[in-house]
């Protein structure tokens, strides 16, 4: 490849944080917020379609992939925190024009960060990422529960959230050709969720997710005045989330593109050049 992928990590608040990085620092940048349970590993398939044409970086939250893992007695694990840590790393990297492709958690922490500074963003690639209340589906009454009580409900939610069905799920969802998927995808994230300090810094940070709810119509709103160019990739056999969410992202935005692609939760698994050739369709339009 002309433009390999590099791993590397650089200190930001005091903290590791490990990231990804291909294709000319001179193009167009991609900057990719991944999902839970996964780390920036989940985007190797569009790095190796992306690289020869823009300059792609995916960093690792504090907590996820190689990052530090700090103790979740002394570090906030939040979407506000995240979001400032991912804010000061784009500022570090020399980041200060990208298109954001958020996947998931990528949604809460990316909205965040376009808050603080909307100035950075060019345009949005929303990839089963919600927004709106309604967008969370039935499985996440379990998960209101915890909300509202969170003691009584936390092994509730562990074995909903964190189990190892729930992990397969996220990939597979109802896609009844299993065969397509590599099981390696979630036994790897359920070895990593079962890691000392794990289950508590995913319950943490998965109890601040009430505020996202709580911050939907914020991202809404600059939505509907910005009007940004948007781009809303969904898998068909998604669970996790709402399949109405694609088209709420268009009442906001009419001019968006949307996208219902052959994969699941985690698209890429099994759609990667289809989503390759949306997310490149979307950018080179720009150009």
């Amino acid at each position: 490849m002309k433009y390999p992928t590099v791993y590397r990590s650089m200190k930001i608040d005091g903290l590791s944080i490990f990231y990804r990085e291909a294709g000319p620092k001179d193009a167009p940048t991609l900057l990719l917020l991944h999902g839970l349970p996964s780390s920036s590993r989940m985007f190797e398939p569009l790095f190796l379609r992306l690289s020869d044409r823009y300059h792609v970086v995916a960093p690792d939250y504090p907590g996820f992939g190689h990052s530090d893992w700090p103790d979740a007695k002394t570090f906030a694990y939040t979407f506000d925190h995240y979001a400032e840590i991912m804010n000061h790393f784009s500022e570090a990297l020399g980041l200060s024009r990208y298109t954001l492709y958020m996947q998931d958690y990528g949604g809460p922490v990316g909205f965040r960060m376009i808050l603080e500074h909307p100035e950075r963003v060019e345009a949005l690639i929303v990839q089963d990422a919600v927004a709106h209340n309604e967008g969370l589906g039935a499985n996440w009454k379990t998960r209101r529960e915890f909300w509202a009580d969170r003691a009584p409900n936390e092994s509730a939610l562990r074995a909903n959230l964190l189990g190892l069905a729930a992990t397969r799920t996220r990939h597979v969802g109802n896609d009844e050709n299993v065969e397509r998927y590599d099981p390696d995808l979630w036994t790897d994230e359920f070895y990593f969720l079962n890691r000392p300090g794990q289950a508590e810094i995913q319950s943490d940070l998965f109890y601040d997710y009430r505020t996202n709810v709580d911050a939907y119509p914020k991202w809404q709103a600059w939505m509907r005045e910005k009007q940004p160019r948007l781009l809303v990739i969904w898998g068909k056999y998604e669970l996790s989330f709402d399949p109405g969410e694609p088209e709420r992202y268009r009442k906001d935005v009419p001019d968006a593109e949307v996208h219902v692609v052959d994969g699941g939760h985690f698209a890429l698994d099994t759609a990667a050049d289809e989503v390759a050739a949306l997310v490149r369709g979307f950018l080179g339009a720009a150009c």
